[in-house]
């Protein structure tokens, strides 16, 4: 696998699961709370919506030489 490609996997494993721990924190928040992770709930939002925009910036850009 070339390095693009493991790029492109790594960016959609790691937006499943910020958009997973948001999606636990803002569905569970006492659960969350009791984790102490409640003051994360912002950032992991602002981290998802982040990487969704660096993953569409970088597939745009390496479209061509990806396939």
């Amino acid at each position: 696998m070339a390095l693009k490609h493991f790029h492109i996997v790594f960016l959609v494993f790691a937006i499943l699961c910020d958009a997973g721990f948001w999606l636990w924190m803002h569905f569970m928040p006492e659960e969350a709370a009791n984790a102490g992770a409640a003051p994360l709930k912002n950032y992991a939002g602002l981290l998802c919506v982040a990487l969704l925009v660096y993953t569409v910036w970088y597939l745009g850009k390496k479209m061509r030489t990806i396939i």
